[in-house]
């Protein structure tokens, strides 16, 4: 589950990570009130406007603004709230702004001894441990530093048994090039911010940039917050941070139903019962000249109700041009998925793609004669082959 900018900072903040500060709003005159607030608490006089989307990039595409007075505040905010915003994170629509950062302005006029760095912690799947990557090329696409300059990557394992360890944050701030007041401020700093990972069940956090101002202190001044699904049901108070308006609509609705869908790109919508067979029934697709428009594990109470939910969520897909249904009946009886689709069928009255039906396992042989006879625009198939021919030739 992705975090908003402000939501990851509130998180960092709770953990005694320094963060600039900033406070969110709904509109413009929400925003210049935020604004008064942190120049009233910090003294500053400039403000940077920030749209909240789940996406990165956001300067690139006009989201990130420096406001120079309580005008400039009050227009920019009206600019980004509303617009659609696009970066290289989003799709050529863009996500709806419909709220804002403000926050202080911690690059005070004038000042040169400031430095960025790039920092994040995640999982190295390859050997299962806690990693910091980190770098002094901050304020830049991780990908273009690694590209162009990956001497200047460094990363930093954690023994999950023992965590982070003083000499390893220590080593981060000296290949910071820190010393002095910074250097001692980075080790607190990556101290932090790898408990708040730990303890929040996070699966990423991405800092850049992390600053170093002029009087050495380190500051994360944008923060990038995934949260582990799975773990959610120990932090309630996480979990209500969720912000639906950025997800997928589709897999929202599929998600209240308790259907596991992945929205794709493609023309052939899937249903299937199993992770592992739903990816086969992807590669199938692909290897008739299709592309899967989507990822979906009905489960194994593959019912009627759960089988007319399912065609919903894929009908509302207006690529879709076939319907695969890939059924191994082992927990369900073959026929009852047949029947399923029967009545959902008949209860829906409006499916106007071709459906190819391949059941195989516990009562396939019943299970094709009801589709069979069933009287409806519904092929029927038993193997994998055949499933594919038939996909191959409702395509042509």
């Amino acid at each position: 589950m992705n975090l908003h900018e402000y939501q990851g900072k509130e998180l960092l903040s709770s953990f005694g990570v320094r963060i600039q500060r900033g406070i969110v709003a709904q509109n413009a005159d929400e925003a210049v009130a935020a604004a008064e607030k942190l120049t009233e608490e910090t003294g500053t006089g400039w403000h940077v406007i920030k749209a909240q989307v789940h996406a990165g990039g956001r300067g690139k595409g006009g989201g990130v603004k420096l406001a120079k007075n309580l005008e400039e505040v009050k227009s920019i905010s009206d600019q980004i709230i509303g617009m659609d915003l696009v970066t290289p994170q989003t799709s050529a629509e863009g996500k709806r702004v419909h709220q804002v950062l403000v926050a202080e302005d911690v690059y005070y006029p004038g000042e040169t001894e400031t430095s960025e760095f790039y920092m994040s912690v995640l999982l190295n799947r390859a050997n299962g441990r806690n990693m910091i990557m980190y770098s002094t090329e901050g304020g830049m696409d991780i990908e273009t530093v690694a590209e162009e300059t990956p001497h200047l990557i460094f990363t930093e394992e954690i023994d999950p048994a023992s965590g982070l360890l003083g000499f390893q944050a220590r080593k981060i701030a000296f290949n910071l090039g820190l010393s002095g007041a910074a250097f001692k401020d980075m080790t607190k700093f990556v101290s932090a911010l790898y408990r708040a990972y730990v303890e929040s069940d996070s699966s990423l956090f991405e800092i850049n940039p992390v600053l170093k101002t002029s009087d050495n202190k380190i500051m994360a001044v944008d923060a990038k917050v995934t949260l582990d699904d799975n773990a959610l049901y120990r932090h309630k108070d996480l979990a209500e941070m969720r912000d639906l308006r950025e997800e997928n609509q589709i897999e929202v609705e599929a998600g209240a139903l308790g259907l596991n869908y992945v929205d794709l790109d493609g023309n052939v919508g899937c249903m299937v019962n199993g992770a592992g067979l739903a990816m086969a029934t992807m590669d199938l697709i692909k290897q008739a000249g299709g592309e899967p428009a989507n990822f979906l594990d009905v489960g194994g109470t593959a019912d009627a109700a759960r089988v007319e939910a399912a065609f919903k969520i894929i009908l509302k897909d207006p690529a879709v041009k076939a319907i695969l249904i890939n059924i191994f009946g082992g927990i369900v009886r073959c026929d009852r998925v047949a029947q399923g689709v029967i009545d959902a069928y008949k209860n829906m009255g409006n499916i106007d793609v071709p459906i190819i039906v391949r059941l195989q396992g516990t009562n396939a042989d019943i299970a094709k004669e009801l589709i069979d006879n069933s009287g409806l625009d519904v092929m029927s198939a038993t193997e994998f082959q055949e499933a594919a021919d038939k996909v191959q030739t409702v395509l042509a």
